[in-house]
Protein backbone atom coordinates (compact mmCIF):
# COMPACT_ATOMS: atom_id res chain seq x y z
CA UNK A 1 0.00 0.00 0.00
CA UNK A 2 1.22 3.29 -0.81
CA UNK A 3 2.26 5.92 1.68
CA UNK A 4 -0.34 9.50 1.18
CA UNK A 5 3.05 11.14 0.97
CA UNK A 6 3.74 9.19 -2.61
CA UNK A 7 0.19 9.39 -3.18
CA UNK A 8 0.11 13.00 -2.99
CA UNK A 9 3.08 13.45 -5.13
CA UNK A 10 1.46 11.30 -8.00
CA UNK A 11 -1.63 13.75 -7.64
CA UNK A 12 0.74 16.40 -8.35
CA UNK A 13 2.49 15.15 -11.21
CA UNK A 14 -0.94 14.44 -12.60
CA UNK A 15 -1.90 17.48 -12.00
CA UNK A 16 1.64 19.20 -13.61
CA UNK A 17 1.45 16.93 -16.41
CA UNK A 18 -1.93 17.88 -17.44
CA UNK A 19 -1.04 21.40 -16.69
CA UNK A 20 2.01 21.26 -19.40
CA UNK A 21 -0.47 19.57 -22.26
CA UNK A 22 -2.94 22.15 -21.42
CA UNK A 23 -0.13 24.39 -22.15
CA UNK A 24 1.01 22.71 -25.83
CA UNK A 25 3.49 20.06 -24.35
CA UNK A 26 3.28 16.62 -25.41
CA UNK A 27 4.42 14.24 -23.30
CA UNK A 28 7.64 12.31 -24.06
CA UNK A 29 8.43 9.73 -20.90
CA UNK A 30 6.86 9.90 -17.04
CA UNK A 31 8.87 8.63 -14.44
CA UNK A 32 12.46 7.94 -16.56
CA UNK A 33 14.89 6.17 -14.74
CA UNK A 34 18.62 5.91 -14.81
CA UNK A 35 19.93 3.77 -11.91
CA UNK A 36 18.89 5.51 -8.62
CA UNK A 37 18.22 8.94 -11.12
CA UNK A 38 14.42 9.76 -11.86
CA UNK A 39 12.90 12.32 -13.78
CA UNK A 40 9.30 12.70 -13.06
CA UNK A 41 7.76 14.45 -16.57
CA UNK A 42 9.60 14.85 -20.06
CA UNK A 43 7.81 16.86 -22.24
CA UNK A 44 8.46 18.51 -25.73
CA UNK A 45 7.47 21.45 -27.89
CA UNK A 46 8.75 22.73 -30.90
CA UNK A 47 11.95 24.15 -29.87
CA UNK A 48 12.68 21.98 -26.78
CA UNK A 49 12.72 18.77 -24.93
CA UNK A 50 11.92 19.46 -21.15
CA UNK A 51 13.05 17.50 -18.08
CA UNK A 52 10.54 18.69 -15.18
CA UNK A 53 11.07 18.53 -11.38
CA UNK A 54 7.48 18.34 -10.10
CA UNK A 55 7.58 19.60 -5.68
CA UNK A 56 4.45 18.99 -4.73
CA UNK A 57 3.57 20.34 -0.83
CA UNK A 58 0.18 20.71 0.87
CA UNK A 59 0.69 24.71 1.36
CA UNK A 60 3.92 27.06 0.92
CA UNK A 61 4.38 27.73 4.92
CA UNK A 62 7.85 26.53 5.12
CA UNK A 63 8.61 28.44 1.23
CA UNK A 64 7.23 27.56 -2.12
CA UNK A 65 7.78 23.82 -3.43
CA UNK A 66 10.39 24.74 -5.81
CA UNK A 67 12.48 26.12 -3.39
CA UNK A 68 13.50 22.32 -2.32
CA UNK A 69 15.27 21.26 -5.69
CA UNK A 70 18.29 21.44 -4.23
CA UNK A 71 21.58 21.78 -5.89
CA UNK A 72 22.11 18.15 -5.72
CA UNK A 73 18.76 17.53 -7.24
CA UNK A 74 19.60 19.40 -9.90
CA UNK A 75 22.90 17.77 -10.59
CA UNK A 76 21.31 14.38 -10.28
CA UNK A 77 18.47 15.75 -12.64
CA UNK A 78 20.88 16.97 -15.09
CA UNK A 79 23.15 13.75 -15.04
CA UNK A 80 19.62 11.56 -15.93
CA UNK A 81 18.99 14.40 -18.79
CA UNK A 82 22.61 13.89 -20.62
CA UNK A 83 22.38 9.60 -20.21
CA UNK A 84 18.65 10.09 -21.79
CA UNK A 85 19.87 12.54 -24.63
CA UNK A 86 22.60 10.62 -25.58
CA UNK A 87 20.75 7.31 -25.89
CA UNK A 88 18.26 8.66 -27.35
CA UNK A 89 20.03 11.28 -29.98
CA UNK A 90 17.51 14.07 -28.87
CA UNK A 91 18.81 17.04 -31.23
CA UNK A 92 16.41 19.62 -29.70
CA UNK A 93 17.61 22.20 -27.24
CA UNK A 94 17.54 21.05 -23.33
CA UNK A 95 16.01 22.61 -20.84
CA UNK A 96 14.92 22.11 -17.38
CA UNK A 97 11.48 23.29 -15.37
CA UNK A 98 10.10 23.06 -12.64
CA UNK A 99 6.29 22.82 -11.74
CA UNK A 100 5.31 23.51 -8.13
CA UNK A 101 1.97 22.05 -6.85
CA UNK A 102 0.58 23.12 -3.81
CA UNK A 103 -2.61 20.40 -3.21
CA UNK A 104 -4.53 21.32 0.37
CA UNK A 105 -8.07 20.13 1.33
CA UNK A 106 -9.53 19.50 -2.75
CA UNK A 107 -7.89 22.67 -3.59
CA UNK A 108 -4.89 23.28 -5.26
CA UNK A 109 -2.47 25.36 -7.89
CA UNK A 110 0.14 24.88 -9.95
CA UNK A 111 2.89 26.89 -11.18
CA UNK A 112 5.29 26.60 -13.97
CA UNK A 113 8.89 27.81 -13.82
CA UNK A 114 10.48 27.52 -17.15
CA UNK A 115 13.92 27.31 -17.52
CA UNK A 116 14.42 27.03 -13.54
CA UNK A 117 18.21 26.35 -13.74
CA UNK A 118 21.04 25.50 -15.89
CA UNK A 119 23.92 23.26 -15.96
CA UNK A 120 27.03 24.36 -14.46
CA UNK A 121 29.79 22.88 -16.08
Amino acid sequence: MESEHLIKGKKGEDLALEYLQQHGYKLVERNYRLGHLEVDIIVENANFIVFVEVKTRKSNLFGEPESFVTLQKQRNLIRAANAYVLKNGVRKEVRFDVVSVIMDQGMSSVRHIEDSFKPRW
